[in-house]
């Protein structure tokens, strides 16, 4: 039988069989996960409540209400919660998955020793868009351990830019296509030695526009340095997303998109976002990807009046 046709099967009854649970396994419902059934992949968000640069900008909680519900809709053996950073979690040792979406950088992920305690166990870690940023030093060691690399002050660059993606070969990669699409992809990461168990999911060769540096000029935090001019003269290609393979195990995911909200209307784009999820939570991926339908305007804009209530309709 056609392996592309059993795949779409398999992600058919994925769905039907986790749409009548889903609600039973509430975004919110911190306890109840914690009391689910041996075998049940637990995954926690933890994202920012307040966008930055305004409303549409830097959405990390509507985007991990919609990611989070989205797996526990195809994935019965998955209870995926959200916290927001202002009500900081104390991470459960037995947690699966761990996906943080946070403005600031990911320095109070890498320094939280429950997270590191879970990562020690086998939790995979994803880390998005800011999120990827740390300090070097002891939180670049951390995420050196957990996805493989980091975003680093005067060494990566955060341009806003629409790279056209060169696709790897991994499952967080099934189901996408070629595609390229404006948003702030920050590169010019700091990776361990030789790249060592990490896979490009997403690189591009970046234009020269993108770095704010000339020759002989003062490097700025994440505008520009003598390094990252070297290399996107020289036209290498910059890793972008990221899967990386712990020796001990576990799974870490990058990726540095996503401070442009309606990006989830991308289907290339959202389903990189939910196979992540799922990879680094141990789930199967079909080969067509997690299973999700292309999210209307309207379905968006629900979901940030959703996270930002007290804001008026339509703004």
């Amino acid at each position: 039988m056609n392996r592309m046709f059993v795949s779409v099967i398999v992600a058919a009854i994925h769905v039907v069989a986790g749409v009548s649970l889903a609600a039973e396994r509430e975004v919110f419902d911190y306890d109840g996960q914690k009391s689910a059934p041996a075998g049940t992949k637990r995954i926690a968000f933890i994202a920012s409540h307040e966008s930055y640069g305004g409303i549409g900008s830097h959405e990390f909680f509507a985007g991990s209400l919609y990611l989070a519900r989205r797996i526990n809709a195809v994935y019965p053996n998955a209870w995926a919660v959200v916290y927001t950073d202002d009500q900081w979690p104390k991470m459960a040792p037995d947690v699966n998955g761990i996906v943080v979406m946070i403005n600031g950088g990911g320095g109070r992920a890498a320094d939280d020793p429950l997270i590191k305690a879970a990562c020690d166990k086998g939790a995979g870690y994803m880390a998005v868009h800011w999120a990827t940023e740390v300090d070097k030093g002891r939180q670049g060691a951390s995420y050196d351990a957990w996805i493989g690399g980091h975003c680093e002050s005067y060494w990566s660059v955060n341009p806003f830019w629409k790279p056209q993606m060169t696709i790897g070969r991994h499952p967080v990669a099934n189901g996408v296509k070629p595609f390229a699409i404006v948003d702030e992809w920050l590169y010019h990461l700091r990776f361990v030695d030789g790249m060592a168990g990490i896979t490009p999911v997403l690189s591009a060769v970046a234009p020269l526009e993108t770095v704010h540096y000339q020759e002989g000029g003062q490097p700025s935090d994440l505008g520009g340095n003598a390094d990252v001019l070297r290399s996107v003269q020289n036209k290498e290609p910059q890793v972008i997303a990221w899967a990386y393979d712990r020796k001990d195990g576990g799974r870490g995911f990058g990726f540095t998109g996503f401070h442009i909200y309606n990006n989830l209307a991308n289907d290339n784009f959202r389903t990189i976002l939910l196979n992540g999820v799922a990879w680094i939570s141990k789930l199967q991926i079909p080969e067509t990807g997690v299973p999700s339908t292309t999210p209307t305007k309207e379905e968006l804009a629900e979901l940030l009046q959703e996270a930002h209530p007290h804001q008026p309709a339509g703004r």
